[in-house]
């Protein structure tokens, strides 16, 4: 990608990228701005179980999973051996995990408040080759690729590499490795089509009105289905989610109690109880009566 600085005088000018010259700088850079750049826990760096290290570990709250990053430093190594491997180390010291994570965070996680289903591994790196990108086309596969580009005017370029709507699953390609196996029957990638299965016409049209009018706020609102709802996001900053029930949709909007404009009182508080997704506000949705003042809500928590 090439960028360029636009002057008074209408003239563009192109802004070089400075590469980064050592791996340990993104590292550095990835793990001082954790929460900004992926919207994740900072648990530690370096990380070292059974002899392996692992670059940086971190925790996502929201779907309650532990998230491994590695910082590619060969463009040519197996994306695909490597976080297998990382996966799989991972769900047999579920333990060491957890302990570490009590540690750093003064916490009292236990094992069962962990989503060990989402968890996943992260390789970021200044670029990756065609091959690295293919191999993890899966639409099923917990492992990402985000590559990072810094440029002269100290402007960096961080950004996910996304997976083909077209994707095969992994299991077709890799049925015949236990250890693959064993990874991918423990660990899931939740889609819409999983929560909307067995939803009357009525709900999944009722689903579809909404995504769409939520999508309809910001061009850069993206659809990540979760494990019990479907959130929607912007960069990583989580907007709202919604839950599919069998006879209407729930929708949590994320914005902190005392902070939301609600004229017509639709929302109820659930900032003292217990609830999927982000935010203090929540709705039960029926219809769509009001879908464009729920829309005025939701724009609410777009940041």
């Amino acid at each position: 990608m090439t960028l360029y600085k636009y002057n008074t005088s209408g003239v563009f000018s192109e802004i070089k990228e400075k590469p980064f010259k050592l791996e340990r700088d993104i590292q550095r850079m990835f793990e001082t701005n954790m929460s900004e750049i992926m919207g994740l826990e900072m648990i530690k760096s370096e990380f070292t179980i059974k002899d392996r290290r692992i670059d940086t570990l971190a925790f996502d709250p929201q779907s309650k999973a532990f998230v491994i990053i590695e910082y590619k430093r060969e463009r040519n190594s197996s994306v695909i051996d490597q976080g297998f491997t990382y996966l799989s180390l991972m769900l047999q010291n579920q333990a060491d995990f957890i302990l570490e994570y009590n540690e750093t965070q003064a916490g009292n996680l236990k094992r069962n408040d962990v989503d060990w289903s989402q968890t996943k591994v992260v390789f970021v790196s200044q670029g990756f080759t065609p091959n690295q990108r293919e191999a993890v086309n899966f639409k099923d596969l917990s492992i990402e690729l985000w590559e990072v580009k810094r440029y002269e005017n100290d402007s960096v370029f961080i950004t996910p590499i996304r997976k083909s709507h077209a994707s095969a699953s992994i299991k077709t390609v890799m049925q015949n490795s236990p250890e693959f196996k064993e990874v991918t029957e423990k660990i899931k990638e939740y889609s819409e089509e999983n929560l909307l299965k067995g939803k009357s016409d009525d709900v999944v049209e009722l689903y579809e009105s909404y995504k769409n009018a939520i999508l309809n706020l910001n061009t850069e609102i993206e659809v990540k289905p979760q494990k019990w709802y479907i959130s929607f996001k912007k960069a990583n900053s989580h907007i709202c989610a919604l839950e599919i029930q069998k006879n209407g949709i729930k929708l949590t909007i994320n914005v902190a109690k005392g902070h939301l404009e609600d004229s017509k009182q639709l929302t109820r508080d659930i900032s003292t109880v217990g609830h999927f997704g982000n935010g203090d506000y929540e709705l039960k949705i029926s219809d769509t009566k009001y879908l464009e003042y729920i829309m005025s809500l939701v724009k609410q928590a777009i940041k």
